[in-house]
């Protein structure tokens, strides 16, 4: 996501990044907000409560979610517990249309 793409981002997505700044600690502080959808999907999917990752979904929809989920195939390293994925990949396919 380029700094143009950053500065047009969703004040709530912002704000949930910043709640969960945790998940990035190894981003400078002011490049957390333009970091990749594909990232903070990664990030929350793996690593948080169930509470979490509803709450990102509510943010985004979850034709959103889906959408950056589907996209995440795409990547040569993708990042997700096998167990995570398979979750997730069975829910898409039932949830989201």
């Amino acid at each position: 996501m380029s700094i143009d793409t950053a500065s047009k981002r969703e004040k709530p997505v912002i704000d949930f990044i910043e709640r969960n700044k945790h998940l990035f600690w190894y981003t400078p502080e002011n490049k957390k907000a333009s970091i990749s959808d594909e990232l903070l999907l990664e990030n929350v999917i793996n690593y948080c409560d169930l509470n979490t990752i509803r709450e990102l979904f509510a943010i985004w929809g979850l034709k959103k979610a889906k959408h950056v989920f589907e996209g995440m195939n795409d990547r040569k390293a993708r990042n997700l517990y096998p167990e995570i994925y398979h979750f997730f990949s069975e829910y898409f396919k039932r949830v989201a249309l």
